[in-house]
């Protein structure tokens, strides 16, 4: 799944390509969507909090949507062929006189008052990517739970908003806490949240999850899909374990036994 730096990312190209245009058509391809016409009206902005992606059009309108595992944005200039895959996958299509942003496989998409957004994504944690960050807010909901295990923690969307299995898996690495460990037995908790905002800004341009600063292929990860490998920096093969599925998805975590000790 796209995390939170991804989907930032996919919201500042959007926006660099339709903010101030005015959508010449529009066509919505979920069922309770399939005669709303957004066309005629400007997109304002598009933004991202966490991993949900908002598309704000004149009118007070918001159009959101959320990728999880196999969703997309494509962007394409004026007659220039699809290419992110079938037509029957297509879920939306906003066409401006130069830009056309095709979604595929969009699982979520949906269309509400832009002054319910609050209201419908207060739920989630602080973003790291916005500027209304709040470490000590985040610090705060991270401890809330001291029995819960770190990695929990990580992936609670109302904890911090935006991680995902790679970071939960480099982040714990990069502070040498074990993925089982419970929150009340990690050493300083506020230095892992300084962290997660210094990761997001690292990616925020790429979207990639680099955390070693080496982006090469098989270079960009400490753990993560590196199961047997020596750990970088004790060389201690790095072990992989399946979690139980959620309704993300499919998660696995990856740790090195030496340096993440129980």
């Amino acid at each position: 799944m796209p995390e939170g730096d991804t989907i930032h990312l996919v919201a500042t190209r959007l926006h660099a390509a339709l903010a101030g245009r005015r959508l010449a058509r529009t066509d919505l391809r979920v069922p309770r969507l399939a005669t709303t016409d957004l066309g005629g009206r400007a997109v304002t902005a598009v933004a991202a909090r966490g991993k949900h992606l908002l598309l704000r059009v004149d009118g007070d309108l918001t159009l959101h949507s959320h990728l999880r595992m196999d969703g997309s944005w494509h962007l394409y200039r004026s007659g220039e062929r699809w290419r992110g895959g079938p037509d029957w996958q297509i879920r939306a299509v906003l066409e401006s006189e130069e830009w056309t942003a095709v979604g595929y496989r969009l699982p979520l998409l949906e269309l509400f008052p832009t002054r319910e957004e609050g209201e419908r994504l207060g739920h989630l944690g602080p973003d790291p990517l916005t500027d209304e960050w709040d470490p000590d807010e985040a610090l705060r909901r991270l401890t809330a739970d001291p029995a819960r295990s770190i990695s929990e923690a990580l992936l609670d969307q109302r904890v911090i908003a935006g991680i995902g299995n790679i970071f939960r898996c480099e982040l714990c690495f990069l502070r040498g806490i074990h993925p089982d460990a419970p929150v009340g037995a990690v050493k300083d908790p506020g230095a892992l949240v300084a962290l997660v905002k210094r990761v997001f800004e690292a990616n925020r341009g790429t979207g990639s999850q680099v955390t070693t600063g080496d982006p090469r292929g098989g270079q960009a990860h400490h753990v993560y899909g590196r199961r047997g490998a020596p750990c970088r920096r004790c060389r201690t093969p790095i072990q992989r374990r399946e979690m139980t599925a959620g309704a993300e998805g499919e998660r696995v975590t990856y740790w090195c036994p030496s340096c993440q000790r129980e």
